[in-house]
């Protein structure tokens, strides 16, 4: 019976260690789910790691370099006036020194001017003058007559359109630039027209040689 008792005995002491062991698996195992637990945060703290790359992958973005600005044109240079006529190549002392519109004729030049009050208004302009034989007249005259279209009865009523006469029978008018006169000036269609517009009757014309 003693021996039935201490077999007994010994049977519940042994369950009893097999519980404490269970026991401590137990609590090893619920020691063993903190850290899985506490893995739970590590595993979430990577999470950050990986978010923190598109960070990384911008900054490329930031550092690219700027577009070069496109040069500004210079702006285009004004154009420079054109010259004023000036008395200094008029030859004619007596027409600059006239008040009112003169005119001046340069022969051996082949040109001609208009004035006002001394300062050029229009010219030069070219022009030729009385052939051999037939010069045209030099000096100080003055404007005497005017006509729109002047018929020469001297060379069989040849036309003379802008006449304005300063001699009698010389005048400033319409003519061929490359056929010399019989003492008229000769002028293009333009220049005589530009003439007979401005002068008027009393006018100084000079004429030099």
């Amino acid at each position: 019976m003693k021996r039935v008792l201490v077999g007994m005995a010994a049977l519940a002491a042994t369950f009893g260690l097999v519980a404490c062991s269970g026991g401590t698996a137990g609590s090893a195992s619920g020691g063993g789910a903190m850290p899985a637990a506490a893995s739970v945060p590590a595993s979430s703290s990577s999470a950050p790691t990986s978010s923190s790359a598109p960070a990384t992958s911008s900054s490329p973005a930031s550092t690219s370099a700027k577009p070069t600005p496109k040069p500004t044109p210079k702006p285009a240079p004004k154009p420079k006036p054109a010259p004023k006529p000036s008395t200094a190549d008029v030859p004619c002392a007596a027409a600059a020194a006239a008040s009112g519109t003169s005119a001046c004729v340069d022969i051996s030049a082949h040109r001609a001017w208009l004035l006002q009050d001394g300062k050029v208004i229009y010219g030069p302009v070219s022009m030729l003058p009385g052939r051999k034989g037939h010069a045209t007249p030099t000096g100080t005259f003055h404007v005497l007559s005017k006509e729109k279209l002047h018929l020469s009865k001297q060379f069989d009523d040849a036309p003379m359109p802008n006449s304005v006469f300063f001699y009698p029978g010389d005048a400033f008018h319409t003519g061929s630039l490359k056929v010399y006169s019989h003492g008229c000036v000769h002028l293009s269609a333009t220049s005589s027209l530009r003439f007979f517009n401005t002068l008027h009757i009393g006018d100084v014309v000079q004429v030099v040689p």
